[in-house]
């Protein structure tokens, strides 16, 4: 018996990456998990990952993965996607907002003047989106009284990482859960936002061979970094938890989070805080 059997999740962004990551622990968990994102065909993407090959896995972890195409910068897919899991299943237990839309060069150590307009981009796939999703997500979630919204952000909420487009979408995003949270809480729907570090995602691994100059550096240091995993281990323990809206409103840190339950990565690391070097998240549970 899984601790999340017959717990529906939906999880954006997860042909790959920590979207991937998270699908399948909650998969292996027991839970029923909608895989979303564009890439549908292998090779269509310079990156590898599909929804088909992510919900496949989740299958073969033990719960149930399905996989449906979304762009999440297109309303009436998002609003098509939920409709199909209200269908479907009848219920949203979980909902982790992760997709992201990186921009090509953003990494890149130049000034925002310098890097092109369309960039904005991560404003519409990484912050409209993750309203979009939620206010669908919230009116299946607010009758049944229950259910964990969980958006994915970082230390680039107070800290200065790869330009100000990126901060501002990461410090809207956890001002979005807690406000979310505020008129969440008296239906019982939790809605918390996780900081993560260096996580060994694909994108990641691209960018860190391409510049080897990023292992100096605390933001993208190999030695730290975590499994894609790592946040998926500590969103099924949040969703089990019976506690859980005391969490709500808050930003946490995932690696401090991975500690109050004693989760460790898939190699048995103890992922550290970089709560000293790198900021402290501002927002509190309400």
């Amino acid at each position: 018996m899984g601790k999340l059997d017959g717990k529906v999740a939906v999880v954006t962004g997860s042909s790959r990456g920590i979207g991937r990551g998270v699908a399948l622990v909650l998969a292996e968990n027991g839970a029923t998990v909608y895989v979303t994102g564009r890439t549908v065909t292998p090779g269509q993407y310079y990156l590898p990952g599909t929804v088909g090959e992510t919900a496949a896995q989740c299958s073969e972890r033990g719960g149930k993965g399905i996989a449906v195409q979304v762009d999440h910068g297109n309303d009436e897919q998002v609003a098509a996607l939920f409709e199909q899991v209200k269908r479907e299943q009848g219920r949203v237990d979980i909902l982790v907002n992760n997709a992201f839309q990186l921009s090509l060069g953003l990494i890149v150590p130049k000034p925002f003047w310098e890097k092109p307009l369309s960039n904005l981009e991560m404003l519409q796939v990484g912050v409209r989106s993750n309203y979009t999703a939620a206010w669908h997500d919230a009116q299946i979630m607010v009758p049944q009284k229950s259910g964990l919204i969980v958006a994915i952000a970082g230390y680039a909420g107070v800290t200065y990482t790869y330009g100000p487009i990126f901060g501002t979408c990461k410090s809207a995003v956890d001002r979005m859960a807690r406000d979310m949270a505020i008129e969440l809480k008296p239906h019982h729907v939790a809605s918390i936002s996780l900081w993560q570090g260096l996580t060994f995602s694909e994108i990641a691994e691209y960018n860190i061979a391409a510049n080897p100059e990023m292992k100096k550096t605390i933001v993208s240091n190999p030695l730290i970094g975590a499994s894609v995993e790592h946040p998926g281990r500590v969103i099924a323990a949040l969703a089990a938890d019976p506690d859980v809206m005391q969490r709500s409103g808050g930003t946490f840190i995932t690696a401090e989070v991975a500690q109050d339950y004693g989760i460790t990565d898939i190699d048995g690391k103890i992922i550290p805080s970089l709560r000293e070097q790198r900021g402290s998240p501002i927002w509190q549970p309400v």
